[in-house]
């Protein structure tokens, strides 16, 4: 299915899809798959860890999780990573454990900077919190500006052919022997450049602007 939405105009969606079902195994790895209640609420509490999460009570509303499903994702989050952050380089090991047939690293490393959002090298339990809430539960727009950012690889407020190549690169890369028939080398510039040229960038100044992208995805 992924290698005819490659073969189609839906470039956008592809990376948007992986992004998703990307951020789904990170939550299985972390064991988020186990809803008992056991004494999760307490751990948070007597947690003793270089970063401690804000109150359930803000993450609950500045997300889009109820308290029981933050719950669940803390006892993952903590049992994974009990300094209560997560660097790149874990980052990295995650993906490469569910992309065993590709190179996930490119991506891994790209995504990382897009749940950093104080690009402090680090991943807190909020910011992982926030990232999901959006890819998971956000609205359309939501999901478009967080894709957006992902993309425009410098935050710099704009998306370049190069960048848009980058990510499709590390996309294809990750990916590596699962698509069928197997894509050649120059598929994801072939398709950057269709796509970035005749879809996007509507007032051929080179580069992709939010609007741009949103009425693009949109479309």
């Amino acid at each position: 299915m992924l290698t005819l939405e490659w073969e189609s105009e839906g470039l956008q969606t592809v990376g948007i899809v992986v992004i998703i079902f990307a951020s789904l195994k990170l939550l299985h790895l972390l064991g988020l798959i186990d809803f008992s209640e056991d004494t999760v609420e307490d751990e948070m509490e007597m947690a003793t860890v270089r970063h401690r999460p804000e109150a359930l009570e803000l993450l609950e509303a500045q997300s889009k999780f109820t308290k029981k499903e933050l719950q669940i994702l803390y006892r993952g989050f903590k049992n994974e990573c009990p300094s209560g952050v997560v660097n790149e380089e874990t980052f990295k090991e995650i993906y490469s454990q569910f992309f065993p047939q590709g190179d996930s690293t490119t991506y891994a490393h790209f995504l990382f900077n897009a749940f950093d959002t104080d690009h402090n090298g680090s991943v807190s339990f909020e910011d992982f919190v926030m990232g999901l809430s959006i890819l998971l539960r956000g609205t359309v727009q939501e999901k478009l500006n967080w894709a957006f950012n992902l993309y425009d690889i410098n935050k710099d407020g704009y998306i370049t052919k190069e960048e848009m190549l980058d990510i499709m690169k590390a996309i294809y890369d990750m990916m590596g022997k699962c698509t069928y028939p197997v894509l050649k080398e120059d598929a994801p510039r072939q398709h950057v450049e269709t796509f970035f040229q005749q879809k996007m960038d509507k007032n051929k100044d080179g580069v992709v602007t939010i609007d741009e992208f949103i009425e693009s995805c949109q479309k």
